[in-house]
């Protein structure tokens, strides 16, 4: 007999490219999510993309949606300062939420939504959708296992090119720049790896002359057991890799953040023998789509069938990390987040 799964019903603020071009086509392939709705400010742009996504409802406020009682969660893809307004005012609606990261803009917004989380018992969580990738727990459970040796070091870059002054990435005002967008993205799968907090950090930061985003961030976090360093640029050519050192060996993780969902991904595991390659083996996973996992790990979280992946208390931690770069960028000393 089929096993029979009681589908949690999303609702989508707004049409984001993220959530048109990936997050709703690859949840709507999901064990435990069905996308129900689709809302913007705009009906005609929601009915537009309910249309082309095959969505039953489309909704011309924010506020229906929320008012929806066939809903169960809610997908925040809103630009990064509208994500803790909105993820509060669906937890009052008593929706269960999955925010697109950066969870909030500061810490205090972060504590404002743990404190909604409390007050109103819905589940809330943010989607770093690399904490479900199988390339991800399996580069834990590798360095968990002590094949690497003792974990003494991360090391991280990611970057892209984007110079639009239109687009939300490059406005300060709703929280663009390298750090929120993508450098939270080497500071949560060092911590994660790890499974330790920063003691304290370092950044250096370069602002675009007219945009006044950081365009080039580089940070050093101290952490108990050893140091991660990273790079993260909005103008320089695309590219992303994550390694993690130990004293016996290194991983090597190809595409960490976007992983494809039309292709395999890898990890390289290299013993050192040499520095030619004579040691290095690699590990090649299934195709598979991030998004997909996510949303079903997130809905059987709301389920009760399993733990949320990346709670708000966590969230908390994360953001404290990036805002200790922009303040060590600022103070050219070390800051403890």
């Amino acid at each position: 007999m089929a096993e029979q799964t009681n589908k949690v019903r999303w609702g989508v603020l707004g049409v984001a490219g993220i959530a048109i071009k990936k997050v709703i086509p690859a949840m709507q392939n999901g064990k435990f999510s069905e996308i129900a709705a689709i809302a913007s400010r705009d009906l005609g742009k929601a009915q537009e993309a309910a249309l082309a996504l095959g969505i039953a409802k489309a909704y011309g406020s924010y506020e229906e949606l929320l008012a929806d009682p066939e809903i169960d969660a809610i997908y925040n893809p809103l630009p990064n300062h509208m994500h803790v307004e909105w993820s509060i005012r669906a937890a009052e609606a008593h929706k269960h939420v999955l925010c697109e990261k950066p969870i909030g803009l500061t810490v205090g917004e972060a504590r404002q939504l743990l404190a909604a989380q409390t007050s109103t018992g819905v589940t809330i969580g943010e989607a770093f959708m690399v904490r479900t990738h199988p390339q991800w727990l399996r580069t834990r459970e590798i360095v968990q296992s002590g094949e690497i040796g003792q974990l003494r070091a991360a090391c991280g870059f990611f970057s892209y090119f984007n110079v639009n002054p239109a687009n939300i990435r490059n406005i300060p005002e709703y929280g663009g720049g390298a750090m929120m967008d993508i450098g939270c993205y080497p500071i949560f799968t060092s911590r994660f790896i790890f499974g330790e907090e920063p003691l304290r950090v370092m950044g250096l930061i370069e602002r675009d002359p007219a945009m006044k985003i950081d365009r080039l961030a580089s940070a050093i976090l101290e952490l108990p057991r050893g140091q991660a360093t990273f790079t993260c640029s909005t103008q320089l050519v695309p590219y992303q890799r994550m390694q993690f050192f130990g004293d016996k060996g290194r991983i090597e993780v190809e595409i960490p953040f976007n992983a494809p969902p039309d292709g395999p991904c890898r990890i390289s595991i290299d013993s050192g023998v040499d520095l030619f390659g004579g040691g290095i083996r690699s590990e090649e996973f299934p195709i598979c789509d991030q998004y997909t996992i996510q949303g079903d790990v997130f809905s059987k979280a709301i389920r009760g069938l399993s733990p949320v992946p990346v709670t708000i208390e966590d969230s908390i931690k994360n953001m404290a990390v990036i805002e200790a770069v922009f303040r060590s960028a600022e103070s050219g000393q070390w800051e403890v987040p």
